[in-house]
C-alpha cells in the first residue's frame, strides 16, 4: 500500500514545544515537505531518501495501525523517545540511547580545501558510508541539503552534510572518516565548515549522537556543542500478516487535501 502524500499543516498533529523536540515532524512540514508521506498523525520520508519516522511522543492504538500502514507488512523503524510499548503483533529489536546536542555555540570556520560533493560522487560516498558506519544513507540522501568532503591524493576520506530541518535548525550528520585518516582533525573541520554553510543561511546547528560514541561527543563539545536532551531509539518491526497467518486491519489512510 502507497501512503498518501500532503500538506502537514492539513492533519492535526499540534505542535511541539521545540522544533527539537520533534525534529522529523518538524522537517516533514516545513523544509522536506517534498518528501514527506503521512499517514494520520505519523510521518515518513520517502525510503529512496531517507529512513526516518515522525511520530507523537506517545503513540495511541490508531498512531500505531498508521505506522503499520506506512511501514507495510514486516518493516521496521527506529521511535524516538521513551515509553514505547507497541501492540501484540509488533516486535521491539533493539533499543539504543542518543543525544541530541545544540551546536548554538558552535564555532564555524569555512574551509578552503573543504570541496562540495555531488550526485556524482555517490558511488564513493557509499563506500565510505559503508566502511566507517555513520549512520544510515541511502544513494538520494544527499537531496536533503549540503554535503562537503576532504579528498587526499584525490580519494574522498572524510564527508560531513546537512540532514534533517526543523524550524530554524539544521542537523549536521554523516560526519565520518577513512580509518586510515583519523586523528588529523578533518572531522572538526567538516562540522565547522558545514555549520558555517548552516549559519550563513540563519538557521542553527545540531546534532544527534549515540551515546556511547563517547569520541565523537568530546570532539562536538571541544567545538562548542552542549548536550540538549538524551533520548532513546526504539527499534521496532511491524506485524507481517504473510509470515504468521495472522489477519491484521488496514487503517484508514488520511485523503490528501485539495
Amino acid at each position: 500500500m502507497t501512503a498518501e502524500t500532503f500538506d502537514l499543516e492539513a492533519a492535526e498533529l499540534g505542535a511541539a514545544a521545540h522544533p527539537l523536540d520533534d525534529p522529523v515532524r518538524e522537517s516533514l512540514r516545513g523544509e522536506h515537505r517534498r518528501f514527506a508521506q503521512w499517514v494520520g498523525r505519523i510521518g515518513r520520508y520517502d525510503p529512496e531518501v531517507a529512513r526516518f519516522v515522525g511520530h507523537p511522543p506517545q503513540l495511541d492504538n490508531q498512531d500505531w495501525a498508521d505506522l503499520a500502514t506506512l511501514l507495510g507488512p514486516g518493516g521496521g523503524t527506529g521511535l524516538r523517545g521513551y515509553g514505547h510499548v507497541p501492540p501484540p503483533g509488533w516486535e521491539v529489536l533493539r533499543e539504543i540511547d542518543s543525544v541530541q546536542m545544540d551546536g548554538s555555540a558552535l564555532r564555524v570556520a569555512p574551509d578552503p580545501e573543504v570541496i562540495a560533493l555531488t550526485t556524482a560522487d555517490v558511488p564513493e560516498i557509499l563506500d565510505l558510508i559503508a566502511r566507517t558506519e555513520p549512520g544510515p544513507f541511502t544513494p538520494r540522501t544527499l537531496e536533503m541539503g549540503s554535503y562537503l568532503g576532504l579528498r587526499v591524493d584525490g580519494r574522498l576520506v572524510a564527508m560531513a552534510g546537512e540532514r534533517l530541518r526543523p524550524r530554524g535548525w539544521t542537523e549536521i550528520s554523516a560526519v565520518c572518516t577513512d580509518a586510515e585518516f583519523r586523528g588529523r582533525g578533518l572531522a572538526g573541520r567538516l562540522v565547522r565548515t558545514v555549520g558555517a554553510v548552516i549559519r550563513e543561511r540563519g538557521d542553527t546547528p545540531f546534532l544527534h549522537a549515540v551515546a556511547h560514541n563517547t569520541t565523537a561527543i568530546s570532539l562536538y563539545r571541544t567545538l562548542g556543542f552542549t548536550l540538549r536532551k538524551r533520548s532513546k531509539l526504539t527499534f521496532v518491526q511491524a506485524p507481517d500478516p504473510r509470515s504468521d497467518n495472522r489477519r491484521t486491519a488496514v487503517p484508514r489512510t488520511t485523503p490528501a487535501p485539495h
